[in-house]
Formats: C-alpha cells, structure tokens, sequence
C-alpha cells in the first residue's frame, strides 16, 4: 500500500488555477523532492494534502485513509510543517509539541523530549515560540511534523535557513523517520540538498507537473539538477 496516494488533485481560485491535476503516489520510506520556482503551487498542494484547504476536486488518500470521508483519522496520520510555521506563540517548544502529540493521539514526553534533543531544541525547550529566531521556529516546524511518528511527512522549505549544525541534525533526523517507514515529500529551492536527500524529484510549473525523476533518471549532481531545472522550468523573471 502508498504511504501517499494523490490522484488528479486541482486547486481553483476564481479563473486561475493554482494546482492543476497533480497525481503523486508516493511508499513508505521515499523521499520525494518537490521542486519549481515561486507561484508553482508547491505550497498550495502540501497544504491541501495535509487538509488545510479544500480542493476543487481531486482525492487524497492517507496510509489507505481517504482524506475526505475521513478527515481526522487521516491527518492523525500526517505531519506538515508549514511555512512560515505555525506555532502557538505562547506555548513554550516542549509545549507545542506535546500539544501536536497528544493531537496524534500519541502523547509520549520521552520520545518528545529525544526528539527535541536530536535537533538541538533540548536546553531552549522552555522557551516561548514567541520569542525564537527564524531558525529555530523552522526547527520547532520540523519536530511538530515528527513528532508521534506520522506516516507522512509534508515539509513546505523547511530545511532553509538552518545553519550547518541544525541543517545536519535535520537531515539526520528526516533519514531515521524515512529508515522507519515515513513518506516525505519537501518542497524546496535548494537544489544541492534535494540532490542529498530525496529518492525521487518532481519538478512543478505552472501547477502542473512537469518531471518525475527517479532511479536512473536521477542526475548525478548538484550542477546536473540546475541544468535539468533551468531547461524544464521557463525563466518568466518575477514570480
């Protein structure tokens, strides 16, 4: 069974459309990149998988659990970290995640607290969302998304702007989530971490699909994914 399955999912505000039947399936374990320039509509379609807005048509089916019929057992199922994060301002970070836990009907405060420590939150844990650094709500983000072991992981940029140690501790954190079974898809503009990390790129423009690399398609490099990109995706200047 798909970790992930998205079938002809499409997005409509008035006359524009902002996803245009996108079809993903996506197992257990892969790590899927989700790549195209400003205006795509990379945000928009993490955001209707993960049930925060409702699309025009389209269906989304989570660990087997039909997002529509279903919407609570499926979300139970899934993390996003969204961007910018949404976090509860007054809530410390200990307490925003035991929140999401306990959301997912796991509450577990030692797995919360090691989780914590692997992406370096452990001696601010105390602190109030409301007073943290643009990458430190990034990396609250993150564990929010992980937190209670969700078979999906929905990642909206969220590994930009982390400096080299929490960028390290990111990525190891995403590859033991991936080793467990948890499907991620990440949206992202850095092309040399999507060449490290994913196991499958998609390139979108326009709200469509417009490549699906895996295996062998795959390029060999950093350099090789720009040049893929810069002549896949149009150059229409400001996005």
């Amino acid at each position: 069974m798909q970790a992930l399955q998205v079938s002809a999912l499409t997005v409509q505000y008035g006359r524009r459309i902002a996803v245009d039947e996108l079809s993903l399936a996506i197992e257990p374990g892969a790590v899927v990149g989700l790549l195209g320039p400003n205006g795509a509509g990379k945000s928009t379609a993490l955001l209707a998988i993960a049930g925060g807005l409702r699309p025009s048509r389209g269906t989304i089916v989570i660990d087997g659990v039909d997002l529509a019929t279903d919407p609570l057992g499926a979300k139970r199922r899934l993390g996003l970290a969204d961007q910018p994060p949404s976090l509860y301002e007054y809530f410390t970070i200990a307490e925003h995640v035991a929140m999401v836990g306990a959301v997912r009907g796991q509450p577990d405060r030692e797995a919360e607290r090691a989780l914590l420590d692997e992406l370096g939150l452990s001696a601010v844990a105390d602190r109030p969302c409301r007073e943290l650094s643009f990458g430190m709500r990034q990396r609250v983000g993150l564990a929010a998304a992980l937190v209670a072991a969700p078979t999906v992981v929905l990642l909206d940029e969220t590994l930009n702007g982390l400096d080299p140690h929490a960028s390290r501790r990111a990525r190891k954190v995403l590859a033991a989530a991936s080793a467990r079974g948890a499907a991620i898809l990440m949206s992202t503009h850095l092309l040399d971490l999507a060449e490290r990390m994913c196991t499958r790129l998609v390139l979108m423009d326009q709200g469509r699909v417009v490549a699906d690399l895996t295996g062998a398609a795959m390029p060999a490099d950093a350099s090789a994914l720009e040049e893929l990109y810069v002549t896949t995706v149009a150059d229409r200047g400001v996005t």
